[in-house]
């Protein structure tokens, strides 16, 4: 843990899950991003010795497994792609048997799934860290990297109003819990019927604890005037793919495009954390204008990887 002596509040991670934006505290979510800056600046190198994570992935994926597996290669471990299609997780092997045999294997497990239920039952089982790549409830590791990319745009994230319009789904989940941490004003502007869980705003207006406001809105000009960020997702998630029609019908109106970005701060930076579908919830105007930080943020999953996996791997 030498490499890491500067970052004391992570010392406190190695070993654990990161299930959660909630699983950390404010002092490791903000010591998390200075570290993911001073690797991807390289005034800083960390090496795991050669440790094993495995990567259980029972959705696509592009950035997070490139940038996981990347991101162990540049700290001197290995990855292994324990797809469920070729092991005997797709044929029904319980999570319990899975996870402690995992365990006597590799060093941690990233696993992107469906149900947040099934990513807690591993970490209860595994005695290794457990790293939440995805579920539907949120997409914690996502938001780090979201949150650097704000933090590069303005030296600072305290303070400041990141505004997400569209589905309240896994990514606007993390960005509440990830932004009441590191005092970010968050609103989440969604159409009715789509806004984020009553649960998880209750959850990151007691993070915030006073630092900032965590809001829920139904216009889409309200949510993102004077702010500091733009970001948008897909309208209809992994595994929602029947309710794409209807979800088009029920977001008009609701599209990122200039016109959003001029009742922003001047500014402002605009996010997606792809992929995205140019013309229903980004325009191309947004997605491609000066103000797009969307392949830089998309960059910065690795950084913010490689600095979760360093502080969970660390001796």
């Amino acid at each position: 843990m030498a490499a890491l002596s500067a970052y004391p509040a992570l010392a406190e991670l190695t070993g654990k899950d990161f299930l959660s934006s909630a699983d950390i505290s404010s002092e490791q979510t903000v010591q998390m991003l200075e570290l993911a800056s001073d690797l991807k600046a390289g005034r800083l190198s960390v090496n795991v010795g050669g440790k094993v994570l495995g990567l259980i992935f029972s959705k696509a994926s592009t950035r997070t497994r490139v940038s996981f597996s990347v991101a162990m290669a540049r700290l001197g471990g290995q990855t292994l792609d324990l797809n469920p299609q070729v092991t005997q997780v797709g044929r029904g092997e319980p999570v319990a048997d899975t996870a402690r045999v995992l365990s006597r294997y590799v060093d941690a497990l990233a696993i992107r799934t469906f149900a947040q239920e099934e990513l807690a039952e591993y970490g209860h089982w595994a005695s290794i860290p457990v790293i939440n790549a995805l579920t539907d409830l949120e997409h914690p590791c996502q938001a780090l990297a979201d949150y650097l990319t704000l933090h590069e745009a303005f030296g600072t994230v305290a303070g400041l109003t990141l505004a997400y319009v569209g589905d309240g789904n896994n990514v606007a989940h993390s960005l509440m819990l990830c932004g009441a941490l590191l005092g970010v004003n968050v609103r989440v502007g969604s159409p009715a019927g789509f806004e984020p869980s009553e649960a998880v705003l209750q959850q990151a207006r007691q993070l915030a604890d006073g630092r900032c406001e965590i809001s829920v809105l139904n216009d889409p000009v309200a949510t993102v005037r004077n702010a500091h960020a733009l970001y948008t997702d897909v309208w209809a998630s992994m595994g929602q793919e029947e309710e794409k029609a209807e979800r088009e019908r029920a977001f008009a109106g609701w599209c990122l495009n200039e016109e959003l970005v001029a009742e922003a701060d001047a500014r402002a930076i605009v996010l997606h954390c792809l992929p995205a579908y140019r013309g229903l919830e980004i325009s191309a105007g947004a997605m491609e204008g000066s103000s797009s930080r969307i392949f830089d943020q998309a960059e910065n999953r690795l950084h913010a990887q490689q600095a979760l996996l360093a502080a969970l791997l660390s001796d």
